[in-house]
């Protein structure tokens, strides 16, 4: 049964009682495809003293759909490991596998834990859900019961390409040509939630595709979050002492071309990363940032000498995801709703049936892109400057900032100021000028 927004799914689920044999199977069979229809990335399902709150988080947002019966919690979160082959009855430490969707002939999808887990599957067979992306459930004990949260792959399919990304049309040329090298490191910066791995994904099948599988294209993973075809995708164990900078150790002796690191979280994975970048691979990357030149400061932080990320590092794409503003917007020119932003105007949400009255409907992304090569710009980093310096430089060097984008975005009406506050936040503007919060 198709839904139009989070309140119309609340009304279904309340058709199945808990006194039901089936109560939890039918409210599951309710939930995921409606969280596939609404666009979720996240399903939450949240215990707490007054029943089991279940949200999802549509372009970015949490909305809360609905507060279940108390004695649902346990039950709903148990169908969802069962489907993610978990331990059901092990519910005092956290869990993680994947739900797969139904084969193309009706057949039940196999579970598969991920590797990362040292628990062993379920024993009970779980049956088949929905065709559709796959999900990964993961669980976490809290003082009202098990949290679940389902973390739903479809942005992976819908923006499977750089052309589907939207990015901003200067960049796109640019971003090919570091695609193009045949060594260093492109990383992809922002905060969680900012469609980094999204992006990683579109680069790698852009590399697979033009390669025509002439090119050795590898990665290391936590966890593989979509298939990529033409690329040996490898996820960490570290049970086994597998992890992302042993990994990328691993697979230089695997003659590599191109090397996907999931993400760079620590210092080793960060040096691995680079070693490869300078020893003949080109080295794509995630990294947890608010800007191109937090990163690079960031990894300055981390131990990594000025002169190899002078050497090394090809770009830094910094982005973010506003949501695009409803065709219900109106244009207002009230200082108040521009929020200090340098625009004569900007468009505010209403609300219609068409958005489920939250004023937007979709995302679209917003990036900046940092090149170490320019002078002042390499010699900012050579320096050790700070974040701030080095976004200076790399303004004097042709960088179109966020806050140049964001404002581009709410002057062209696709955003507001109201969101790009939300996203960003109330500090400073950026290196090319201050504006009052």
């Amino acid at each position: 049964m198709a839904v139009s927004d989070v309140n119309e799914l609340g009304a279904l689920l309340t058709g199945p009682q808990p006194a039901e044999a089936d109560y939890a199977t039918r409210v599951v069979d309710l939930l995921l495809p409606a969280a596939q229809q609404l666009g979720a990335s996240d399903l939450h399902l949240q215990p707490a003293a007054g029943g089991l709150e279940v949200k999802l988080r549509i372009d970015g947002v949490l909305q809360t759909a609905a507060l279940l019966p108390c004695e649902a919690g346990p039950r709903v979160v148990g169908r969802l490991k069962v489907l993610a082959g978990l331990l059901t009855y092990c519910t005092d430490r956290p869990q993680e596998g994947r739900i797969r969707p139904a084969e193309p002939h009706g057949g039940p999808a196999n579970p598969a834990p991920l590797s990362h887990s040292s628990l062993p599957s379920d024993p009970a067979q779980p049956s088949a859900v929905a065709a559709g992306p796959e999900m990964r459930l993961s669980t976490f004990p809290t003082l009202h019961g098990e949290r679940a949260v389902v973390r739903l792959f479809a942005g992976a399919r819908q923006f499977a390409r750089l052309d589907d990304l939207g990015l901003h049309p200067p960049l796109r040329p640019v971003l090919d040509r570091l695609l193009a090298e045949t060594s260093g490191v492109v990383l992809v910066s922002g905060p969680a939630g900012s469609g980094k791995t999204t992006t990683l994904y579109a680069c790698l099948r852009e590399l697979a595709a033009q390669s025509r599988g002439e090119r050795s294209l590898l990665s290391i993973e936590d966890p593989i979050e979509m298939a990529v075809d033409g690329v040996a995708q490898t996820q960490v164990n570290p049970a086994a002492g597998l992890d992302l900078a042993a990994g990328v150790r691993a697979l230089m002796r695997h003659d590599p071309e191109v090397i996907l690191i999931g993400e760079i979280r620590d210092r080793p994975t960060a040096q691995a990363a680079m070693q490869a970048g300078l020893t003949g691979q080109l080295v794509l990357s995630a990294f947890h940032a608010g800007s191109a030149a937090e990163t690079v400061g960031r990894l300055l932080d981390m131990g990594i000498e000025p002169y190899i990320l002078r050497s090394g590092l090809l770009g830094v794409l910094s982005q973010r995801l506003l949501r695009r503003l409803c065709d219900c917007a109106r244009w207002s020119d009230d200082p108040g709703h521009r929020l200090g932003l340098p625009v004569a105007s900007t468009r505010v949400p209403t609300g219609c049936k068409a958005c489920g009255q939250t004023g937007y409907r979709g995302r679209a992304l917003l990036a900046e892109l940092l090149l170490p090569e320019p002078p002042p710009t390499g010699q900012a980093i050579l320096a050790r400057a700070e974040a701030e310096v080095i976004e200076r430089r790399a303004v004097e060097s042709g960088m179109v900032t966020r806050w140049q984008r964001a404002a581009e975005m709410v002057d062209a009406g696709v955003t507001g100021a109201a969101e790009v506050r939300r996203a960003m936040g109330f500090g400073r503007l950026g290196a090319e000028g201050q504006v009052p919060a």
